[in-house]
This record gives structure tokens, C-alpha cells and sequence, in this order.
């Protein structure tokens, strides 16, 4: 009777992302490297959060990627640690709903997947590199799930910028399925270069905020997730995280 009550403490406290978020909302702009911006996406959104558009502008000069890995919470935190990369954001892409808050595409239905937008510079680490801590960060053989978190919203998805990005991404994944790195095929989806909305100011940096380490899906999902990449790249991981 004891272990069956952890047991279920345990599943209850780590459940999906899904019964542990509240909200708010937000936004986009496209290509590999990222220009100055002359765009008519506007500034701000809704509520006056960011846009893409002017994060592209905040990091001109710094090359640009895309992913999808199940929660953005574990697939940011990853990449922040990783030198090279300036900066991360969690936000919703892949589907066609202008400005989606985070209710809209945890209906599913929208078809956004929880992503990422990873600011980085070409010169520290490759686009190469980026895909490798993006196989290591999430289970890309799960279709449309990540552990207890269901449905397209948690699709494993990259959205390439240019044909460069497309082709190394479509040469990664013939790769890793030859070599038998995974027991299963990877079931990752290259997507169309779309939109990408940037997320409710709440989810961003949600990982690191000091009020959440002990939450239940922090300590038992993105944690073990993070670990994971930092011990699989800590030849390359930033000072601060050594």
C-alpha cells in the first residue's frame, strides 16, 4: 500500500505540463541568419508582449533555428547552457492560428507545436551541433507526445530556415536512424518554414525561475531532460553551467 501511495503522489505531482501552467499571450519572421528587419509583423501583439519581430532585431547578426520537442520549458533550459547560443525563447509554430495563446494550442487543434527559437552565433557552434543537443533534449521517436505530455501541441518538429538548415536536418535523421541510436524510427517531422509566436511572458525562463525548481514537472521532466544534455555535451556547455 506505501509504495502504490508514492507511486501515485509521484505521477500526480508530475502529470503533464498541461495541470501545472497558468496563462497570458503573444507572435513572427523568418531566415536563417537574422537581418535587420523590415517587416510589417507590428512590434507587439496582444497585451503588449514581444514579438519576433523585434527579437530578430535584438539579436541582429546572430543566426536563427527552430525546433519542437515536447514541453518548451526542457528544450529552452537545454540550449541556454550550450556556448554559442545567445539567447532562447518558448513559443507556439507549425500551425496557421494568427497570435495563439497558450490555451489555443493546448486544444490541439490549432496545430501549433510548443517550440523554440534559438539565437545563435555560427562562428562558436554549427547548425550541426544545434540538431545533435536537439536529439539528445527529447525522445524524437514518440509520436506527438514527450512522456506524459499528449497531442500534436508536443510533436517533435524542426522548422527549417533555408535549404542549408533543411538538407542537414534531413541528413541527420537518415543518419541517426542508420546507426540504430534509437530502438525506433525517429518519428520527427521537417516542417515548412512558418510563423513563430513567441510565448506568454510566464513561460519564458521557466525553468531557471527560483520560485519553480521543486515543482513536480520541473524536478521530475525537464530536469532529468536537462541533466541529460548537460552531461552529453559538458565539453561545450557555458562556464556558469560547468
Amino acid at each position: 500500500m506505501k509504495t502504490f501511495l508514492l507511486t501515485l503522489l509521484l505521477a500526480l505531482s508530475v502529470a503533464s505540463c498541461d495541470s501545472q501552467r497558468t496563462s497570458t499571450s503573444t507572435n513572427s519572421t523568418e531566415s536563417g541568419a537574422v537581418a535587420s528587419t523590415g517587416t510589417d509583423i507590428p512590434e507587439s501583439d496582444l497585451a503588449g508582449e514581444v514579438s519576433i519581430a523585434t527579437l530578430d532585431a535584438r539579436h541582429e547578426g546572430m543566426a536563427k533555428a527552430y525546433f519542437a520537442g515536447g514541453c518548451f520549458w526542457c528544450t529552452e533550459a537545454s540550449f541556454t547552457r550550450i556556448q554559442g547560443v545567445d539567447d532562447v525563447y518558448s513559443g507556439y509554430a507549425g500551425g496557421d492560428l494568427v497570435n495563439p495563446t497558450y490555451e489555443d494550442s493546448n486544444t490541439a487543434t490549432s496545430g501549433h507545436a510548443e517550440s523554440i527559437v534559438v539565437y545563435y552565433d555560427s562562428t562558436e557552434i554549427s547548425y550541426d551541433k544545434l540538431l545533435d543537443i536537439f536529439f539528445v533534449a527529447h525522445d524524437p521517436t514518440q509520436l506527438n507526445r514527450q512522456g506524459p505530455d499528449v497531442g500534436p501541441q508536443y510533436r517533435s518538429a524542426i522548422f527549417p530556415l533555408n535549404a542549408e538548415q533543411r538538407q542537414q536536418a534531413e541528413a541527420k535523421i537518415a543518419s541517426l536512424n542508420a546507426s540504430g541510436t534509437f530502438d525506433k524510427k525517429i518519428a520527427t517531422t521537417i516542417e515548412d518554414p512558418v510563423h513563430f509566436w513567441v510565448a506568454e511572458p510566464y513561460h519564458q525562463d521557466y525553468y531557471e525561475d527560483p520560485t519553480n525548481p521543486n515543482q513536480g514537472y520541473v524536478q521530475g521532466v525537464s530536469r532529468p531532460k536537462v541533466e541529460k544534455v548537460m552531461k552529453t555535451f559538458k565539453d561545450i556547455l557555458k562556464p556558469e553551467y560547468q
